[in-house]
């Protein structure tokens, strides 16, 4: 039991860019997305599986809104299905710091449909999302 807990845990930590070297490279080389919340860049990396990290700086606000906009991120991609084989950041806007969990949810997925990266089930399931 102790080890499908602990593989549980290694797996979630796969789905995060972790090192500034993987940041780097998606900002540098990856494709880029604008919504009025949110940028997103992408990069496709070869993977079995796609991993995601965010950017929020002390623009957006002070350690309590920079941590909650993180917070909706997460939960926002936590339902998302991601096509496998990219890395993703998203960048959050300073406007993202007032925003509800609706908006931030339609920025994230209208920039992710955008960018085909969604699978292909969800948006035939789900056509309006821009």
């Amino acid at each position: 039991m102790l080890s499908l807990l602990w593989e549980v845990e290694e797996m979630r930590g796969e789905e995060y860019l972790t090192k500034p070297e993987q940041y780097a490279l998606v900002y540098n080389k990856g494709s880029s997305w604008i919504s009025d919340l949110v940028v997103m860049k992408a990069l496709p990396n070869g993977l079995t599986l796609s991993r995601y990290g965010f950017s929020v700086s002390r623009r957006v606000g002070k350690a309590v809104v920079r941590n909650r906009v993180k917070r909706l991120f997460r939960e926002i991609l936590y339902s998302a299905p991601l096509e496998p084989g990219w890395d993703i950041v998203f960048i959050a806007r300073s406007r993202a710091a007032g925003a509800n969990f609706t908006s931030l949810e339609k920025a994230v997925q209208g920039l992710l449909s955008q960018a085909r990266l969604l699978a292909r089930e969800y948006e035939e399931a789900c056509p309006r999302i821009n």
